[in-house]
């Protein structure tokens, strides 16, 4: 049994769920999400709840139960709140900057570093050497950042790079005499 699937999803105010067939929906002040549904797990909504069950005993669909509650949780606080990721740019003379629809950011090369803002994604720099990535997709939001992580990621010995705010980074000692 599923100790994720078993609990139901409680739906906020201001959130509708709705399913339609295969496809469940979740609208909020954010924008709209949807989820297509596997052939092993059913939805459905009651009293403010989002309840998942598996449609038989086997494998797969116990495995699907506790994924598809995640992705519904996930979309219903996307829809409803939104997901957050801060980074910060560490290194002399490394630094960030949106302009237009593209973030720019000096990490040490011989160039700029351009990376386009993709749809549904909003990406501020509060500072010079902080960057926030917001959305209401927890995957896409997750992916940019990831995605601006690998263009200079922290190194042991300075901890240059681009990190995640609440990332430590283990040290090494340099080479020595």
């Amino acid at each position: 049994m599923s100790r994720v699937g078993k609990y139901p999803v409680p739906v906020p105010a201001g959130v509708q769920v709705a399913v339609v067939g295969r496809r469940l929906t979740a609208k909020g002040k954010l924008g709209e999400l949807s989820l297509d549904l596997t052939d092993v797990v059913d939805a459905t909504v009651e009293d403010g709840k989002v309840a998942i069950a598996p449609r038989g005993t086997g494998r797969s669909a116990q495995t699907m139960w506790g994924t598809t509650r995640a992705l519904v949780a996930g979309m219903v606080q996307g829809v409803s709140a939104g997901y957050t990721r801060a980074m910060e740019i560490q290194g002399t003379g490394f630094r960030a900057a949106v302009q237009g629809k593209n973030l720019v950011m000096n990490l040490g090369f011989s160039h700029d570093v351009t990376y386009p803002v993709p749809p549904g994604i909003t990406i501020t720099t509060p500072r010079p050497t902080a960057i926030v990535v917001q959305g209401m997709d927890k995957r896409l939001v997750g992916q940019v950042a990831a995605e601006i992580r690998a263009f200079r990621p922290p190194e042991p010995y300075k901890g240059k790079g681009v990190r995640y705010e609440t990332e430590q980074i283990r040290r090494k000692e340099g080479k020595k005499k």
